[in-house]
């Protein structure tokens, strides 16, 4: 399994975790409250974090998978991050 970590600086990590969250538990198995949640794709993982300065994030999923992962993470973030633009950086 590989992993990535992310960054996202923002006031509002509480809220895009628990947007992410509540979206993607319409399609697959998450747990999140106000300050961490699992989205359990069946390709991956990704764990958030939220604290009052940063969202966090740490996935897992195998080489060929992984980056599409970070696209969807990606891609639903810009779209749920209406107040403000989020910068998502990746290591």
């Amino acid at each position: 399994m590989k992993h990535a970590h992310g960054f996202a600086a923002t006031g509002h990590a509480s809220l895009y975790l628990k947007k992410l969250c509540r979206h993607f538990s319409h399609k697959v198995e998450t747990e999140f409250d106000d300050h961490k949640g699992t989205i359990r794709f069946p390709f991956g993982t990704c764990e958030l974090s939220a604290d009052d300065q940063a969202l966090h994030l740490h996935c897992q999923a195998s080489s060929d998978e992984l980056e599409r992962l970070r696209e969807i993470i990606d891609s639903h973030l810009a779209r749920f991050a209406t107040r403000e633009p989020v910068d998502l950086r990746w290591h």
